[in-house]
């Protein structure tokens, strides 16, 4: 990693880009192999699918865990020196400056990848570790003691910001993007933690709690992504959108991935934990209104940024900016979705059949995308980090 390197707590996305990839090539294994007697694939079905599937499908599976492996050793790699650095980031002047200016903010990317890192040691215990679902109802409330923790840490990140900019003022002119929005995609983030504990625990305590937590998140993510929403296209329609942070247009997109997952898993809780019953016709209308929201803001966060030349000047230029570890994030997290829209919108409606052409035609820009994002991220990390 370069040493000269000047710090911003935006470099935090390049940790939280490499767990949303992780998580796309756990996508497959997650919807496309039997695991009946769990929520999610664990070692143990896994095992059973090298004893009794076809060499394809065992062919996926290890394609998709070594990619799982490689980009969670990158993830906490990477979450390492970003601690480190911001460590003694916090004794220069700069963070001081940061401190009474709108960029305050970038700070809450600390809660939300540190609630990423919780999401991937669950996944990566649940399929790496023989047995551990056998005992997983003792390491739920961990995981939502963990989540707590980070869930103080984000709301005295937050009130700090939030109480000074009631208090001195906030600056219109520097607010022409979407950057506020990182709050909001850090509580997302917090929420559908929470919720998986309500999704995949059996005990009604556990699940009641899991469910207050996630639902707590959920209520600040919509008020206050509301609000965030309005005043930074109040802003961009005043002054336009500031180039750099172009990005921030589609922060949208894995935020309504959060709220979409969130919504599956709390679902599921209140139908299987707390045995209240819920219509599956419900899971096609909102995953379908969710991705039509998404499309949307990707088609015009793509024109914005066509014809603002950012690609051009971030990307493929010389110009660097952290803030182009912004990209990732929205393309990965609208691969996940996409695979939830298929699955539970479609086929488990009935609307499409598994693994028939249609299925696979759908998946063909799904793969796309994420063979995009994977080359965007290692020219990232060559251009910003050089590891």
């Amino acid at each position: 990693m370069k040493k000269d390197i000047s710090f911003s707590p935006l470099y935090f996305l390049s940790s939280l880009g490499m767990w949303w990839l992780s998580v796309t090539f756990f996508m497959y294994i997650m919807f496309l192999t039997n695991h009946a007697a769990t929520p999610i694939p664990t070692f143990n079905s896994l095992q059973w699918i090298f004893i009794s599937e076809n060499i394809f499908v065992q062919a996926l599976i290890v394609i998709s865990i070594v990619w799982i492996i490689y980009f969670w050793i990158q993830h906490f790699r990477l979450l390492f020196w970003n601690l480190g650095q911001l460590k003694a980031y916090k004794k220069s002047s700069e963070f001081k400056k940061l401190k009474k200016t709108n960029a305050e903010i970038s700070l809450m990317t600390l809660p939300l990848t540190l609630a990423m890192s919780i999401n991937v040691l669950f996944i990566f215990g649940a399929v790496f570790i023989p047995g551990l679902w056998s005992v997983v109802e003792y390491l739920f409330p961990f995981a939502i003691l963990a989540f707590a923790l980070v869930w103080v840490l984000a709301l005295k990140i937050f009130s700090e910001y939030f109480t000074r900019i009631i208090v001195e003022g906030f600056d219109f002119t520097q607010n022409n993007n979407l950057s506020q929005m990182i709050a909001v995609f850090a509580f997302s983030m917090i929420g559908v933690g929470f919720a998986a504990s309500a999704a995949m625990s059996t005990n009604q305590t556990t699940i009641a709690v899991a469910m207050i937590g996630s639902l707590f998140f959920v209520t600040l993510t919509i008020f206050f992504g509301a609000l965030k929403l309005i005043l930074g296209f109040k802003s961009m329609l005043r002054h336009g959108l500031a180039v750099e942070a172009s990005p921030t247009f589609w922060v949208m997109i894995p935020i309504l991935t959060l709220l979409g997952i969130t919504y599956v898993r709390l679902q599921h809780g209140i139908h299987a934990g707390l045995e209240m019953h819920t219509e599956t016709g419900s899971l096609f209308i909102v995953t379908t209104i969710i991705l039509s929201l998404q499309l949307i803001f990707g088609y015009l966060g793509y024109k914005v940024m066509r014809a603002n030349k950012y690609f051009i000047t971030y990307l493929s230029g010389d110009k660097k900016s952290p803030g182009s570890y912004a990209l990732i994030c929205p393309w990965v997290a609208l691969v996940v979705f996409a695979f939830f829209f298929l699955h539970l919108g479609l086929v488990k409606n009935g609307v499409v059949d598994k693994f028939s052409l249609i299925y696979f035609l759908l998946l063909i820009p799904v793969i796309y995308l994420q063979i995009k994002t994977i080359i965007t991220v290692f020219i990232l990390n060559k251009k910003l980090l050089n590891p």
